[in-house]
């Protein structure tokens, strides 16, 4: 346990930004979900549009330093390939 002011402040900080973070990566899953369901679907407008949704949300994640740059890239890129394979 902390023995010092400023640790227990360190604590406080760390369960804020832990819950706020999680929130993130949550609300980039259920973008990506969408994605992947108008994927499944065959739908190709639906799945682009999905992914024009979930694209600044995702590097959003990668500003706030939630999610690494490069994860990133390659997700959107293998999305954006599955969507125009769709035809």
């Amino acid at each position: 346990m902390a023995n010092h002011k400023s640790a227990e402040k360190r604590i406080r900080q760390t369960a804020t930004r832990t819950e706020v973070n999680r929130a993130r990566v949550s609300r980039i899953r259920t973008f990506l979900k969408k994605v992947e369901t108008a994927i499944a679907s065959g739908d190709k407008s639906v799945a682009a549009e999905a992914f024009k949704q979930a694209q600044p949300e995702m590097m959003r994640g990668v500003s706030k330093g939630v999610l690494h740059a490069n994860t990133v890239s390659r997700k959107l890129s293998r999305l954006s390939g599955r969507i125009k394979a769709l035809g």
